[in-house]
């Protein structure tokens, strides 16, 4: 086999991350530490560049705040006119992401990543107009300051006291192509300052006691070349997947502490501590289980727990490997990860059996080519220190059923199996005698050692080894029925078969352990996918918690609940789902601390073990989000490593997932609060106008009347009477429109349903608009006969007069109005149209939106609620109402009511009779 072939998922990944990536713009950011730096500047110099070679550049938005040098590197290049957007009264420059979208350059320039567009824009943020340019395939240039950066806030907000309020999520950073490091020393940044060449003197001077410190330059600088450092390395470890580089580079120091069962582990550890600290590097502890380590007593696989969790303590990186060859592990992950140096025990085999058996150091020292090996020897005695019981989990109580007689059982079944294997293969071998050659014979029992091996394991398998070469001998070889060899050439037989059947043992038991590895991590990759999946379909914080908790009750045993905080950072029982009885006496206190330190405490733990539960804090993108309590049936299925790192999977899952509902609904509560203030607004700024109007005109003949009463001729007085009637009655209609749609929205409007005339109800509407009406021609086409319908008169006579109104609002004085109704098997279809403008293409929808009005010259203003009256009136009656443009020029008003009930005949008879 090759081992250093691809991984073909990496390369379907990498496919298709490249075929994005070529559909893709490619954005590069310059970054720097604080603003001033002149990341601006040198994002021109760069399109300057690019211009002189002939790619089309544009500016989108660049601030240059005053700065001559900015503005003058900015000379020459194309610059797109910014989006002005009215807001409080001033007017604010926005980038035009739709100007630039239609102009389609090569490379646009988008200043201040982090920036908050104006209301009004399409997207809140800055980087989401970049990040559909980039979809659209533009490339982009654009800045930002490490301080914008959502991961950091709270760790800039701790340093400098100053909390910033645009960031950008570290996606969008991460996923940029290229990013160049703007950088300028503290003591350079704070004379362009005093310069007055970043800030007017008096903002310079604000700045220079709070924000630009000389202490938080300096730890801001190091925030980003750190960070710049970390993409680096990021980016050199992608480019060695992508061309399967498996040689180490020697670009930077990684350290791989290699542990096992035995005493120096610890003390590998604090070595490697120490030469991680001196190299300022990174370190990783790792643990290879071998099938044979597999077969360890609990006490020694609890005992590398405890020191794996005393790294991660230290501060190291800890995994958990496993397969047949511990150094062909060691080897690839050190390859994978860009290990530099690797710290291990001086082998502990001597003479024949280094040079037999092998040793893990000498093959490493052999393969391990640009990695350098540390041995760490061991003290004299500690070999024999090694062989004692090793000491039990600090800190923590296994609780392990005492089962001394149920291994002794166990065994004694094993050899009685063994002693059966051989009885049933020398009973088999005996048929066969005679007829086969006594090589075939030992192909027998050979068949019984894999048996045995496959099914009960290597002790089994060894004993029927034995016993399978002693009864071979003793049957059938001369001189039979006794352990004497006539002929000396069968003991090389003898020593041959065994050697066979110990290695068949050997592997076939190593074959068993591989093989239940690999069936416990289907297991887990099976628990997860069943987790996640779940997950997924959770749309509240309490279906989530019910989801997690039996999950975790499915996988760990025991008892266990999430606990969330209060609006007040304060840790308290859920009410749904219900605590369990046994949790109940959970210490709150302690998940209080777990939760304000992010750190694990309780039973097992080395902070407060008096506990009588495990408090994992639940860490999300926004910090510790909640605490989950675990009370175990048996501890050590949780701190085992692999179960642990399968519980911080599940954990982190819950937490992504708890994060991901309060996201939707805090989108959802934005979203109404952004409809009920647009609504608030649209209703006062109508209100305001429609009431102003008739205001004024009451106010106005109110006060002639006062005050020029006596002059007054009895037809101009009464001509301002009829002013003052016909603005109040205006006013009137209004604020009953405004109180009909607030009952209709709020399901208080009941319907009073009764057998009407169709005919009469449109009588009925024409009368009430008589005034509104006059001269002009209504044709009203109605169905033959008597047509009833069942409805609330009131509500289908008040649609109509809103029709009516609206088609006299937009049409000229005169214009003639058709009302058709069209009576069908099911449903009844009234129409109101007219010979009008018609309406604009794609609003036929909005129309009968709250306060949503279509401006014409010429036409009265409204508040637009009619429409929006009547939709709610038609809804409420089951039927649907719309709009279109009318054949031959106009618009037409149309709802359909459902005829599900046949009229009373009597009523029909009776009105005929009249």
């Amino acid at each position: 086999m090759n081992d250093t072939r691809p991984d073909p998922d990496a390369l379907l990944a990498r496919v298709e991350r490249e075929e994005i990536q070529r559909r893709r713009g490619r954005l590069k950011v310059f970054f720097g530490a604080a603003a001033g730096v002149g990341k601006t500047y040198a994002m021109l110099l760069a399109a300057q560049a690019k211009r002189a070679e002939g790619v089309d550049v544009v500016v989108g938005l660049v601030e240059t705040h005053d700065r001559q040098e900015t503005v003058a590197i900015l000379q020459g290049l194309d610059v797109l006119a910014p989006k002005l957007v009215k807001h409080r009264g001033t007017v604010l420059r926005e980038f035009d992401l739709d100007g630039t979208l239609k102009r389609r350059p090569v490379l646009v320039l988008v200043d201040e990543l982090a920036h908050s567009n104006a209301p009004g824009c399409r997207h809140p943020k800055r980087w989401q107009d970049v990040e559909e340019l980039l979809n659209a395939g533009i490339d982009v240039y654009s800045t930002l300051n490490v301080q914008h950066l959502e991961s950091l806030n709270d760790d800039v907000g701790q340093v400098t006291g100053v909390q910033v309020r645009e960031t950008v999520p570290d996606t969008v950073f991460e996923l940029a192509d290229e990013v160049e490091l703007i950088d300028l020393p503290p003591d350079e940044l704070l004379l362009r300052l005093k310069e007055g060449k970043v800030y007017v003197p008096q903002q310079a001077e604000r700045a220079m006691r709070n924000f630009f410190r000389k202490g938080n330059l300096i730890a801001l600088r190091e925030l980003s070349l750190r960070l710049t450092a970390d993409r680096v390395d990021a980016q050199m470890q992608d480019y060695r997947d992508d061309h399967a580089i498996r040689d180490v580079w020697q670009v930077g120091d990684r350290i791989l502490v290699c542990i096992g069962p035995n005493a120096i582990a610890e003390r590998l550890v604090r070595a490697a501590k120490r030469l991680a600290t001196s190299l300022h590097a990174h370190w990783i502890v790792a643990y290879v289980e071998t099938p044979e380590l597999q077969r360890l007593p609990a006490e020694r696989r609890d005992e590398v727990l405890r020191v794996l969790r005393f790294a991660e303590q230290l501060g190291a990186e800890t995994v958990t490997l496993s397969g047949p060859d511990m150094s062909r592990e060691i080897l690839g992950f050190a390859k994978n990860r860009n290990v530099t140096k690797i710290v291990l025990g001086k082998p502990r085999r001597r003479g024949w059996k280094r040079w037999v058996l092998g040793s893990v150091v000498d093959t490493l020292i052999t393969e391990a080519h640009n990695i350098n090996v540390y041995l760490l020897g061991s003290p004299r005695g500690e070999d024999t220190l090694e062989k004692k019981a090793p000491k039990a989990m600090a800190g923590v109580k296994v609780l392990r059923p005492n089962y001394p007689w149920g291994r002794a059982k166990r065994r004694w079944l094993n050899w009685s199996w063994a002693l059966a294997m051989t009885a049933c293969t020398s009973l088999l071998a005996w048929l066969m005698s005679g007829k086969f050659e006594l090589a075939n014979l030992v192909m027998v029992y050979l068949l019984g050692v894999v048996f045995m091996a496959a099914r009960f394991g290597r002790e089994a398998s060894i004993l029927t080894s034995v016993l399978s070469v002693a009864a071979f001998d003793f049957l059938f070889v001369n001189p039979v029925h006794t352990f004497a060899v006539a002929d000396a050439q069968y003991l090389v037989t003898f020593v041959i078969m065994l050697l066979v059947a110990l290695i068949i043992s050997h592997l076939t038991s190593n074959m068993r352990s591989q093989a239940k590895v690999a069936s416990h991590r289907e297991r887990r990759a099976n628990v997860l996918y069943a987790l996640s999946e779940e997950l997924a379909a959770s749309r509240t914080v309490a279906d989530t918690a019910r989801i997690a908790v039996r999950h975790i009750q499915d996988e760990f045993g025991g008892a266990s609940v999430l606990l969330f905080p209060t609006d007040d950072s304060r840790i308290v029982y859920p009410i749904d789902p219900p605590v369990p009885e046994s949790l109940r006496d959970c210490d709150l206190s302690v998940a209080q601390w777990v939760y304000d330190h992010g750190q694990m405490a309780g039973q097992g733990t080395d902070t407060l073990p008096g506990a009588n539960a495990v408090f994992f804090p639940m860490s999300g993108f926004r910090g510790v989000i909640g605490v989950l309590v675990l009370r175990a049936a048996n501890l050590r299925r949780v701190f085992l490593p692999e179960q642990r790192r399968l519980l911080d999977t599940f954990i982190s899952q819950i937490a992504q997932t708890v994060e991901r509902v309060r996201l939707s609904e805090e989108a959802q509560q934005a979203q109404l609060r952004m409809e009920s203030e647009t609504l608030r607004n649209s209703l006062l700024s109508a209100i305001s106008h429609d009431l102003r109007t008739p205001l004024a005109s009451i106010v106005g003949a109110a006060s002639t009347l006062v005050e020029e009463d006596a002059q007054l001729a009895p037809p101009d007085r009464q001509e301002l009477s009829l002013t003052i009637y016909d603005e109040a009655l205006r006013m009137s209609n209004l604020t009953n429109n405004i109180l009909d749609m607030a009952r209709l929205d709020a399901g208080q409007a009941s319907l009073n349903r009764q057998w009407y005339p169709l005919d009469e109800i449109i009588g009925g509407t024409l009368t009430r608009m008589r005034k509104q009406l006059e001269g002009r021609a209504v044709n009203a086409k109605l169905p033959d006969g008597l047509c009833l319908v069942r409805v609330d008169a009131v509500l289908i006579e008040q649609v109509l007069v809103n029709l009516l109104e609206n088609a006299c609002k937009y049409t000229s004085a005169g214009s003639p109005i058709d009302i058709i109704a069209e009576l069908s098997a099911h449903t009844l279809k009234v129409t109101v149209a007219d010979r009008g403008p018609g309406i604009p293409p794609g609003e036929e929808e909005k129309l009968f939106d709250k306060f949503y009005r279509v401006h014409r010259e010429g036409t009265q203003s409204g508040v637009g609620l009619g429409l929006a009256i009547c939709k709610a009136i038609i809804i409420a009656h089951g039927g649907v109402i719309g709009a279109a443009n009318r054949q031959g020029g106009g618009a037409q008003f149309f709802f359909l009511l459902p005829l599900d009930e046949a009229p009373p005949q009597l009523a029909a008879e009776q009105l005929q009779d009249e």
